[in-house]
């Protein structure tokens, strides 16, 4: 078992998740095959695949078992549809896990604990940078007026916040409940990166900073979480590939 089953986040690039897993198509389960053919353009239903990918390779990593033995199932708890809701592994409730994508960069982590991970680019679209008003608290919004980025600050929050809400600790429509303002601001790891570790409560929040790939990521868990880094698959019945990384 890996790292002594502390959670395990990746972020990574689509492309480098699809071309470290051969045959990777043969993962997924009907449902996934079939939303994942609804997207219209090729660039987000290879997003879509390559994170429903990766988070079987982070739980692999966690179980020291083949990813090719992990089935990825959705529930809805309020209209019981298996094409949404707070996804896990079929046959294994103690094991948790998430998963998040964006244009050509994809995160998944997995936990014996509830984890929550998310990953944006770093530019943000004005619809989203828009939206800081319904999703930072006052004191949020104060320290976003004073940073000296404020588009990093509100993303380094927003990402924190996904988090949250993937953990079912937070709504959508609660965001600006959520007051994170004495979390670090994140200045200083804008163009380098490395992680940072800090709480919240029972929560463990790790901050991600990826310059090469453009993004921010953020994992949070009730157990204190690491960044692994994705090696080559390799192949049925073996466990896939993720380097660990001590965070």
């Amino acid at each position: 078992m890996g790292a002594s089953g502390q959670p395990v986040a990746v972020v990574a690039g689509t492309d480098e998740v699809l071309g470290a897993v051969p045959a990777y198509e043969r993962l997924l389960t009907g449902v996934e095959r079939r939303r994942a053919d609804a997207f219209l353009a090729a660039g987000p239903r290879a997003d879509f695949v390559a994170a429903h990918v990766l988070v079987r390779l982070c739980a692999a990593r966690l179980l020291d078992r083949p990813a090719d033995g992990l089935v990825l199932e959705q529930h809805c708890p309020g209209c019981g549809s298996a094409e949404h809701g707070r996804p896990g592994l079929a046959g294994l409730p103690q094991v948790y896990v998430s998963l998040s994508h964006t244009t050509g960069v994809v995160a998944a982590a997995a936990g014996h604990e509830p984890v929550g991970v998310d990953v944006e680019r770093r530019t943000l679209p004005d619809s989203v940078r828009g939206a800081a008003g319904r999703v930072l608290s006052a004191a949020e919004r104060a320290a976003m007026r004073e940073h000296a980025d404020p588009d990093a600050y509100f993303l380094r929050q927003w990402v924190r916040k996904e988090c949250f809400v993937k953990l079912g600790r937070a709504t959508l429509g609660g965001l600006a409940a959520v007051d994170l303002a004495g979390l670090p601001d994140g200045a200083g790891v804008r163009d380098a990166a490395r992680e940072r570790l800090s709480c919240h409560g029972d929560l463990y929040v790790l901050d991600h900073t990826d310059p090469r790939r453009d993004a921010v990521a953020a994992v949070v868990s009730t157990a204190r979480p690491r960044i692994g880094a994705l090696a080559a698959h390799t192949g049925p019945g073996h466990p896939a590939g993720l380097e660990g990384r001590g965070t």
